[in-house]
C-alpha cells in the first residue's frame, strides 16, 4: 500500500466526537484561464477522476488507541460543499462497538471506494467519523485513499518453504 500526501484525509486527526476529515478531495477543480488585463478572463469546472478506472480504497488506521468510547462508524461521504455538509454517505463500516481492543492503535478499517463517485455529482469527497453513545477522551485516525491495500500481518511459521 503506498500512500500519497495529497490523498489524505486525515492525518493523526482527534476524534472524541463525530466529525469530518479534516482534508477534502476536490472532484470538480475549478480553472481559471486567460489574462484579466485584456478581459479575456473564463472560469470553468474540470472534473477529476482520481481513479482512472482502477478500484480506490480508504483506509482508515487508528493511531492512538480510542478510550470511553461505545462505538464509531467510518465513512466515505461526498458532498457539494467543501466542509461536507449536507454530504451523502457513500460506504460505511458500520457502528464498531467497543471494547478498546476493536479501536486500539494499529488496526485498519478499509472501505471500497464506489467506482461512480463521479456521477454522483458531488464535488468533495471526504471522511466521517460518527460517534454513538458516549464521546471518547481519546482516539486518533489518519485516512488515506489507496489504490492497493496489504495485509502485512500475515504470519508463517518458522523455516517455511516456497518451492
Amino acid at each position: 500500500m503506498i500512500t500519497d500526501q495529497l490523498l489524505r484525509l486525515s492525518e493523526d486527526q482527534a476524534v472524541t466526537a463525530s466529525a469530518y476529515s479534516t482534508n477534502t478531495i476536490d472532484l470538480g477543480q475549478v480553472d481559471t484561464v486567460g489574462d484579466a488585463t485584456i478581459g479575456a478572463v473564463e472560469t470553468y469546472t474540470r472534473t477529476r477522476d482520481i481513479g482512472e478506472g482502477r478500484e480506490l480504497y480508504m483506509v482508515f488506521t487508528v493511531t492512538e488507541t480510542f478510550a470511553t468510547l461505545t462505538s464509531l462508524a467510518f465513512e466515505i461521504v461526498q458532498s457539494a460543499n467543501a466542509n461536507l455538509s449536507s454530504h451523502t454517505t457513500l460506504a460505511s463500516t458500520g457502528a464498531i462497538a467497543t471494547p478498546a481492543t476493536n479501536l486500539a492503535a494499529g488496526k485498519q478499517f478499509v472501505l471500497k471506494i464506489p467506482p461512480q463517485i463521479a456521477s454522483q455529482g458531488a464535488r468533495y469527497l471526504g471522511a466521517r467519523y460518527t460517534v454513538a453513545g458516549s464521546n471518547a477522551t481519546a482516539g486518533k485516525v489518519t485516512a488515506d485513499i489507496v489504490l492497493d491495500i496489504q495485509d502485512g500481518k500475515k504470519f508463517y511459521d518458522s523455516g517455511f518453504k516456497v518451492d
